[in-house]
């Protein structure tokens, strides 16, 4: 079961480390300040559902694999983006080789392939790495278009 995987996230507002369920009702907020954590997990054919599917934020999925460089450098972008949009979005990795099932429902043609999800539904997707502000300014774009 998913709900057992958990991150540390360290709050950006206190310092203070939290314990972040990797699925959970709501969105994580800091024990100490109440501040919005950054939500980041990791999911995969058996656990995408519980993890992505059913949170209530949106969702940013990034599809990508061990063996590509250009994925190993925008994970950290990515992560960068979770932080500044804490609250409003959950980032969920899948590592398409050890999830072949989920790379074939999204029809990933390129690694990495990035999907904002509302409730499982694909609202926008995104092939290729970028810098932070660029995949900030994308997910705002795609999110604004939904409110």
């Amino acid at each position: 079961m998913a709900t057992s995987r958990s991150r540390t996230i360290v709050c950006d507002q206190c310092g203070r480390k939290n314990r972040v369920p990797a699925a959970a009702e709501g969105a994580p907020r800091c024990g100490n300040c109440r501040s919005p954590l950054a939500w980041i997990a990791d999911a995969g054919d058996q656990d995408f559902a519980e993890i992505a599917e059913q949170a209530k934020p949106y969702v940013l999925v990034d599809l990508w694999a061990t063996w590509c460089g250009p994925c190993r450098m925008v994970s950290p972008a990515l992560e960068q983006v979770a932080h500044q949009l804490a609250g409003q979005v959950k980032l969920v990795k899948v590592d398409i080789d050890q999830n072949p099932r989920l790379a074939q429902r999204f029809q990933v043609q390129a690694v990495p392939t990035l999907l904002l999800l509302d409730k499982g539904e694909v609202i926008s997707r995104k092939t290729g790495a970028a810098p932070a502000p660029a995949l900030r300014q994308w997910v705002e774009e795609s999110l604004a278009v939904r409110r």
